[in-house]
C-alpha cells in the first residue's frame, strides 16, 4: 500500500493543477451564460444589469473563472469565488431545505469548497502564478 500511495503522492501537484483549470472553466461558462448567453441562453438572464446580484456575480464568474483557470492570483481569486458560492447558497436555497440534497444547491456547495480548497493549496505547478514564484 505503500507503494501505491507514493506513486499517488507523485500526481497530486499534476492533479491539483487539473481541478483547479476545470473548476475555473466550469465557473467561467456560468458567467458567460449570464452577459452572454453563451454556450446556450437563459431566459433568466435575458436583461441582466451590471448593478445587480446576477450582474456582479456574472462579473466575478467570468474575472474570477479566468484567474482561476491559468492559475494567476488564485488564491485571491478562489476566497471571493468561494465566497460567492456561500452568499449565493445561502441567499436562494435555505427557504427550500437545508440538505443540498433536497434544495438544489449541491453546485453551489461544492464550488465553495473547491475554491475553499484553492485558497490554502494554490494554484499548482502548471499556472502563471508557479511560474511568478520560479522567477521571483
Amino acid at each position: 500500500m505503500d507503494n501505491l500511495d507514493a506513486k499517488l503522492e507523485r500526481w497530486a501537484p499534476t492533479v491539483l493543477s487539473l481541478l483547479r483549470i476545470m473548476a475555473g472553466l466550469l465557473f467561467l461558462s456560468a458567467g458567460l451564460q449570464k452577459w452572454f448567453g453563451f454556450p446556450r441562453p437563459n431566459p433568466s438572464f435575458a436583461n441582466i444589469h451590471l448593478i445587480s446580484l446576477y450582474g456582479i456575480a456574472g462579473i466575478i464568474e467570468i474575472v474570477g473563472g479566468t484567474l482561476v483557470t491559468v492559475g494567476l492570483f488564485t488564491r485571491a481569486a478562489a476566497l471571493i469565488m468561494s465566497g460567492e458560492m456561500a452568499v449565493a447558497y445561502f441567499l436562494n436555497r435555505p427557504a427550500r431545505g437545508f440538505m443540498p440534497i433536497v434544495n438544489g444547491g449541491t453546485l453551489e456547495v461544492l464550488f465553495c469548497f473547491v475554491f475553499l480548497y484553492l485558497i490554502f493549496a494554490g494554484a499548482g505547478p502548471w499556472s502563471i502564478d508557479a511560474q511568478r514564484h520560479k522567477r521571483g
